[in-house]
């Protein structure tokens, strides 16, 4: 027994849905670059990453002051940037023997800005 769904037809004649099919298809990302899209929201899909991302959105920092300002354990910050750098969301850069963490580049900052924007939407 098939159910009927109204909403999920349009006026549309099979000619069009045809040629909006083949659009929709044809300018789709490939395989690999949505697999690789869904392991990018992935790394975002934990609070604790999200916390240190938008720390670092604000300013480089090292690891010992971002365990301060996040009220985190170092180890725990030092675990979550191996994850975040080998999603390539941040790098860093040694200073002595210091090790700074930013943010990776200017996507990883409109990523962030676009996620809170949508969220603060009334």
């Amino acid at each position: 027994m098939t159910h009927h769904h109204p909403e999920w037809e349009c006026d549309h004649s099979e000619a069009t849905h045809e040629a909006v099919a083949r659009e929709v298809r044809e300018a789709l990302p490939t395989e690999g670059e949505l697999n690789a899209t869904a392991e990018l929201f992935k790394a975002f899909a934990d609070l604790t990453r999200i916390r240190i991302l938008s720390a670092l959105a604000i300013r480089e920092t090292c690891v010992s002051e971002l365990a301060e300002a996040l009220e985190m354990t170092q180890s725990a910050i030092s675990h979550q940037l191996r994850g975040l750098r080998n999603a390539k969301l941040i790098r860093s850069r040694r200073d002595g023997k210091t090790v700074y963490y930013s943010l990776a580049d200017a996507h990883v900052v409109s990523i962030l800005a676009c996620a809170t924007d949508h969220i603060r939407e009334e």
